[in-house]
């Protein structure tokens, strides 16, 4: 599968968000919970990725069937404020 730079960008950014599930990923990019590890461990730095996999790890929210049901939106409301 080949992505382009905006798409690779745009995968890494769910990636990193608390609220975006791994099978958002899948439905959007048709990479599941195992490739998208794999591709953050390609493409992003060694500290960086050891970071992200420490922030996932366990992380309830980045997957659906975990989830509370109450989380509802795939960020959180404060985290695009206006500057």
């Amino acid at each position: 599968m080949t992505l382009s730079l905006s798409e690779e960008s745009r995968v890494i950014e769910m990636a990193w968000e608390d609220r975006t599930p791994f099978e958002a990923i899948k439905d959007q990019f048709g990479m599941n919970e195992q490739q998208v590890i794999r591709f953050m461990r390609r493409t992003l730095k060694s500290g960086s990725f050891k970071l992200w996999r420490e922030r996932v790890s366990g992380r309830q929210t980045k997957h659906l069937q975990l989830r509370d049901p109450a989380v509802s939106r795939g960020y959180c409301r404060a985290q695009y404020k206006p500057r």
